[in-house]
């Protein structure tokens, strides 16, 4: 009888239908986590956290922009998918420890959140961010990545036997599955590690395997603020959100601007003081959930967004656990594997710094005042990077009248 099998076809059909939702959500939460968390735990790291702090980061990020996909996705009814600031993390990474160390790093953290909210509420700040130059904003973040990205090859001449299977990996993955090829040299830098705990009698503390969050009382100072809070906030807005935006409308879809950047400024200051340091939407993975890969459906690929949150959820409860397998790392292994997931994006980003003619002098300035790692009344180099960019681009500019005169 029709009524006795059609509640069946109904169910069958409805799984097919579903089907490359599910799996492009649970693809891109796999790949978004594991081909940079390894950048973020070497951020927060060199920030001032310690191993317990850094698992606390981690699961804060996760936690917060899992459920803040959850929120936009079902919501929007679009493939709105967030992420952790990777080129922030890489910031982070190359600024080191501020004044105050840890807490005044969260408190950095709180600044950035805040920013990010003001973005969306005040159109005349997203206005202003607009008018930084992206040659410059480029050069900045290529100069940050810099140092990172050589990491795998200076550990090449300290530690052959135990980078080059990882560097290997990822060169054959990236001919053959591109996509892949981070994770896949995450996995057999896992397989290293195992190594070696088992071969040198490392023991690891049962206690730390399991998510907690360690709570940071945030402190506050002017140069934190102008050499960790400014440029995280820039990066962020440069290298993720507004590439987010263009991501998603090149699939169609217009993103919600406002709940965005409330969303993920609120997650980013629930996340701080617990040692997140900045959400954002997504950029690199955010096609993953929102192309033909989640399904011919226009309408439903926002059900990949969705599955990828409650993904990034379930992959939250192993951060604690990938922390301290990471921690037993030979030296310089965690840094290899963070420089080849940030490869693709130093080469982007030159690319885009030296794309128009007029800018490639102030953007090399800014690249490499960036690369310098120069530090000076207690602010980074990612500040001044900008700063002088900004300065030798104003001067260079403001000769042209001159010359046609």
């Amino acid at each position: 009888m029709p009524s006795a099998t059609s509640p069946t076809t109904s169910s069958r059909a409805t799984k097919e239908t579903l089907s490359p939702q599910i799996t492009a959500g649970v693809v891109t939460a796999l790949v978004g986590f594991t081909s940079s968390f390894a950048v973020v735990l070497a951020g927060l790291q060199a920030v001032g956290a310690d191993q317990r702090q850094a698992a606390s980061g981690l699961l804060a990020l996760t936690l917060t922009f899992g459920l803040g996909i959850l929120w936009l996705s079902w919501r929007s009814k679009m493939p709105v998918t967030l992420a952790w600031s990777t080129p922030g993390a890489a910031l982070l990474a190359t600024a080191g420890m501020v004044d105050g160390g840890w807490p005044a790093a969260v408190g950095a953290f709180l600044i950035v959140g805040v920013l990010i909210v003001l973005t969306g509420l005040l159109p005349l700040l997203g206005k202003l961010m607009a008018r930084i130059p992206t040659a410059l904003a480029q050069a900045m973040l290529a100069g940050v990545l810099l140092p990172l990205c050589l990491a795998p090859f200076k550990s090449l001449g300290s530690a052959p036997l135990l980078v080059a299977p990882v560097v290997l990996c990822w060169i054959v993955l990236m001919k053959f599955a591109p996509r892949w090829s981070v994770p896949a040299s995450l996995l057999v830098a896992l397989a290293v590690i195992g190594i070696h705990i088992l071969s040198s009698g490392v023991q690891l503390p049962g206690e730390n395997l399991l998510p907690r969050l360690e709570w940071t009382t945030p402190t506050f100072s002017v140069e934190a603020a102008i050499g960790l809070a400014l440029p995280l906030f820039i990066v962020t807005m440069a290298s993720q959100n507004i590439p987010g935006v263009a991501v998603l409308k090149s699939f169609g879809y217009t993103t919600p601007w406002r709940p965005s950047m409330l969303v993920t400024g609120a997650g980013t200051i629930a996340g701080a003081p617990f040692g997140g340091h900045a959400i954002n939407l997504a950029a690199l993975s955010a096609a993953l959930a929102a192309g033909e890969e989640a399904g011919k459906d226009h309408g439903r690929r926002w059900i990949a967004a969705f599955v990828s949150g409650l993904a990034y959820l379930v992959l939250a409860a192993a951060s604690a656990a990938l922390v301290t397998v990471v921690a037993a790392a030979p030296p310089g292994l965690l840094e290899a594997v963070a420089g080849l997931a940030l490869l693709g994006t130093l080469a982007s980003s030159i690319s885009s710094a030296l794309a128009v003619a007029e800018e490639r002098i102030p953007a090399c300035i800014t690249f490499l005042l960036a690369a310098s790692g120069i530090a000076f009344a207690g602010v980074g180099a990612a500040f001044w990077a900008l700063a002088g960019g900004l300065l030798v681009r104003w001067i260079l500019k403001s000769r042209e009248p001159l010359k046609s005169s």
